[in-house]
């Protein structure tokens, strides 16, 4: 059995993903449900789904993130920046914005900067940028942490979890880069509570994670 950490509820910390694409309505109202019993502190989803658990989550206190540009990031920023107005327009809170890769690797800087600041701007919702680690060099995601942070990012996103997912070194890395300035999310891959844990501990604030029921039942014991 796991040692409870005793000053860590998991429930607070879980974004409740479930970005499957054969996701149907009634597995929305299934996650939604989920949340609600055991306290995830958001749902993670398509923008398809927004307005659905809008209805669903009516009166809760549970967040509605979805996802913008996922799950490669490498949609235009006009169309980037319709979809984060129209989910917010739905009744999206969190925008899980996926960061243009090439534009990294290309060095672009004021590109990736102009199409965060827009985003942040034109919402004025909480922006988490998903930097896809997996798929940087340190070098890299440095410079995509700092000029996401000056956009006006309130979190940094390890991952998709398509590409792979989220590691403690990582994690720490991001949050070394940050210095408190924003958040850390950590998400893809985090099925256990050791992980979970370890996350956390290295400075993840947030866990995008679509095995949250299970991470709570074993805290739960």
């Amino acid at each position: 059995m796991i040692e409870k950490k005793t000053n860590i509820d998991i429930a607070d910390y879980i974004d409740h993903s479930l970005l499957n694409p054969t996701t149907t309505p009634e597995d929305i109202e299934k996650c939604c449900s989920e949340a609600q019993y055991f306290g995830f502190r958001a749902v993670c989803i398509y923008p398809s789904a927004v307005s659905q658990a809008v209805k669903l989550l009516h009166g809760q206190k549970i967040v509605i993130c979805t996802v913008i540009g996922f799950p490669t990031g490498a949609n235009t920023s006009a169309v980037k920046l319709y979809e984060a107005q129209e989910a917010t327009e739905n009744g999206a809170k969190e925008l899980d914005v996926m960061l243009n890769l090439g534009q990294i690797k290309a060095g672009n800087s004021e590109a990736i900067y102009n199409e965060i600041s827009a985003i942040c701007e034109a919402t004025g919702q909480t922006i988490k940028v998903i930097l896809e680690t997996n798929l940087l060099t340190d070098t890299e995601k440095r410079l995509a942490a700092e000029i996401c942070m000056d956009a006006g990012a309130n979190y940094l996103k390890t991952c998709s979890g398509w590409f792979g997912g989220a590691t403690v070194s990582d994690v720490r890395f991001l949050n070394n880069i940050s210095q408190g300035r924003v958040g850390i999310k950590a998400s893809g891959g985090i099925k256990t509570l050791e992980q979970a844990y370890a996350l956390i501990e290295a400075g993840a604030t947030c866990l995008g994670t679509s095995h949250g029921v299970a991470l709570v039942q074993s805290q739960n014991g």
